[in-house]
């Protein structure tokens, strides 16, 4: 389980690691950030930086140097990483490798309400999306591979796993949208009779009635030696089978 941090916005992660190098002021520590593409692994709000390196400051996991004023540009103070400020950067980095944690993408939570989209609408989107991520995925391998030529991996491997994370949606999407096109799709009958009728089928009715527990994790209930449990009522939603 994630521990709660003094500091836990992952921008402060980002802050603490482009100390390690050494010192600098936030400008700098911005710029740095975004010259290598920080802002697309994780979600970095700019306009919080100072309150990040300000809230590091006052846990005692960076410390300012000295503070300097070059003509007429604000004063601008540059901060080192503490030892304190090592060991958690580390500490964090630890966790967030070993820990899987349970994530919320966008796309998720449009195919968690699938159901209220018409079957042929809904592979039409889809096919959107396999074509707009095939135009991403032949992106990213060419910037990849010509940052490799340069770059030594191990500055490149969170390129690597978005990447990899990328091509496995591609492919459930054509699985998605091959099932869909044939017909093998479980209760697919069902859920075009909803929309061509307006009326939801009795079978997910009933479902929906008889109620159940909200959707889990199913790696967390593993852990608890439990079965995932699923909402009939999303399920009916979605047109697909409890299991």
């Amino acid at each position: 389980m994630a521990k709660r941090r003094r500091v836990g916005n992952l921008l402060a992660l980002a802050v603490l690691a482009a100390l390690v190098e050494r010192p600098r002021h936030p400008y700098e520590i911005a710029a740095v950030l975004r010259a290598r593409g920080k802002d697309q692994d994780m979600p970095i709000k700019w306009g919080s930086l100072y309150t990040v390196v300000a809230n590091l400051e006052r846990h005692g996991l960076v410390a300012a140097v000295e503070s300097a004023r070059q003509g007429r540009r604000p004063e601008r103070t540059v901060y080192r990483l503490t030892e304190a400020g090592h060991a958690e950067l580390v500490d964090w980095t630890r966790e967030l490798v070993a820990v899987p944690e349970r994530e919320q993408p966008r796309f998720e939570a449009g195919l968690s309400v699938l159901g209220v989209l018409a079957p042929d609408e809904a592979l039409d989107l889809l096919r959107q999306r396999l074509d707009r991520l095939k135009g991403q995925l032949a992106a990213q391998r060419a910037a990849l591979a010509g940052h490799a030529r340069e770059v030594p991996r191990i500055f490149l491997i969170e390129a690597e796993y978005d990447l990899a994370v990328r091509e496995a949606e591609a492919t459930w999407v054509r699985g998605l949208l091959d099932e869909l096109t044939t017909g093998a799709l479980p209760g697919l009958a069902e859920w075009r009779a909803w929309h061509e009728t307006g009326a939801v089928p009795p079978e997910w009715a009933a479902l929906a009635e008889r109620g159940a527990e909200p959707h889990r994790d199913p790696a967390a209930l593993a852990e608890r030696g439990a079965e995932p449990h699923r909402d009939p009522a999303a399920l009916a939603e979605r047109g697909t089978e409890p299991h």
